[in-house]
């Protein structure tokens, strides 16, 4: 029996699940059978401190301080830097082991490609993870804007606010809420925003003790959608959702669990129910099948021109979770939620991995997984190598068959990618 099975015989007699070693611990004779050729990658930059400062609104809704962050608003941290320098070395291991790669590679023009949206957490995330992967090839990280300006392939915009569109948006996002429509969306929310305005001391901030803000409502959420900007909301989901991710964020950041939680003692359930907050704002706004496609056209075009380009065996762009979930429901993927993290949908640092295998008859097939560091290992800043992987979860497209060793067709993929990106709408 070879080193490969017996280590997938031992986690089954420990009952644990192969999921989140499905990259690493390929059978041998998977490996007989198919050849890594390509692996195109989506990610989330890692770490960063929230997007508004310790003196905005997210100071009056609680009577705590903030984390003191080594970075400044919305930038990468000096945490978030370093595990995405681990998952870089973990891809390189990998890639490696499967002889996409030589270790201390210096790729050949155009066989690699780092393209990051223009800000300085998705630039710098790049930058980090080439360092890891590549670590003598002196990687240039591909941006086209100006250092603070959004690229438009990142950019999840509305582009065409006509009223068709913004009647059958609105019906979709409506319909979220179920029979309650819009106060449905609120109130979903009802027992996570308990467990959040606990936390935040919110009933002792100067917003409630000056009479204006005690409590997170569940009636007052409302969506807009206008030509080239990003869906917005109004109302207490989206002031929560700025909370929410700043404790996460001060969760990943301070190793003191009490101390992150402003002096509480949170169960496991507790940070995912205030995650939670953060997952169903992303799926409002993101995730509506008629928006999805609009916002993510751009870059599902990149995407596939990636999959499609002659020569090229690894692909790295890296924006944001709007982008890998606007991707994921405009390709049609089956609803998930993921093990061993707090947030269930699109973790920080997380990357959504297309690998390419093609089979000893020259037909490619490929496989979708989510990759992604557990919360722990986020806590931990926890050494990734082959014998202990991050997170791999696999993704599933509805209307998609896959062959007997979980794989999808190239060509059912790049269907699937053409009926989005050439629809009108």
């Amino acid at each position: 029996m070879s080193k490969t099975s017996k280590t997938i015989l031992l986690f089954l007699l420990l009952g644990v699940s192969l999921t989140a070693f499905a990259q690493v611990y390929r059978t041998d004779d998977f490996r007989e059978r198919y050849t890594l050729k390509q692996v195109v990658v989506l990610s989330r930059h890692n770490i960063r401190s929230p997007l508004s400062g310790r003196r905005s609104t997210l100071q009056c809704i609680t009577p705590h301080e903030w984390y003191q962050w080594s970075s400044a608003p919305s930038e990468l941290s000096l945490r978030g830097g370093a595990l995405e320098t681990m998952m870089g070395q973990y891809f390189r291991k990998w890639l490696v082991s499967e002889g996409l790669m030589r270790e201390n590679e210096i790729p050949t023009e155009g066989a690699m490609r780092f393209y990051a949206n223009s800000l300085q957490r998705t630039i710098a995330t790049a930058q980090y993870f080439s360092s890891g992967m590549l670590p003598v090839a002196n990687v240039r990280i591909e941006h086209h804007c100006e250092l603070g300006r959004m690229d438009s392939v990142f950019a999840p915009q509305i582009t065409d606010d006509n009223e068709a569109f913004k009647a059958l948006a609105q019906q979709q996002i409506t319909a979220m809420g179920g029979e309650k429509g819009m106060l449905g969306i609120g109130e979903r929310m009802t027992e996570n925003y308990k467990v959040l305005e606990r936390v935040l001391d919110m009933d002792q901030s100067k917003a409630c003790l000056e009479g204006d803000t005690c409590h997170f409502r569940t009636d007052d959420a409302h969506v807009y959608l206008v030509k080239n900007r990003e869906p917005g909301m109004g109302g207490s989901l989206r002031l929560a959702c700025q909370a929410a991710d700043a404790l996460v964020l001060q969760y990943y950041e301070e190793l003191d669990a009490v101390k992150a939680a402003f002096g509480h003692r949170l169960t496991w359930e507790d940070w995912v129910s205030i995650s939670a907050i953060k997952d169903w704002y992303g799926d409002v706004l993101f995730t509506a099948p008629v928006v999805a496609r609009q916002v993510a056209r751009p870059l599902l075009r990149t995407m596939l021109e990636e999959l499609q380009h002659n020569g090229r065996k690894f692909t790295f762009l890296c924006g944001h979770d709007s982008n890998i979930g606007s991707v994921l429901a405009s390709l049609d993927a089956e609803n998930y939620s993921l093990p061993e993290t707090i947030e269930k949908k699109t973790p920080i640092g997380c990357k959504l991995v297309i690998e390419r295998w093609e089979d000893t008859e020259g037909r490619s097939f490929v496989a979708l997984n989510l990759v992604y560091q557990s919360t722990e290992q986020l806590r931990n800043m926890t050494l990734l190598d082959l014998e202990n992987p991050p997170m791999v979860f696999p993704i599933h497209l509805k209307g998609l068959s896959s062959n007997a060793d979980g794989l999808y067709p190239f060509d059912a993929l790049v269907q699937r990618f053409l009926s989005v990106t050439s629809m009108t709408r």
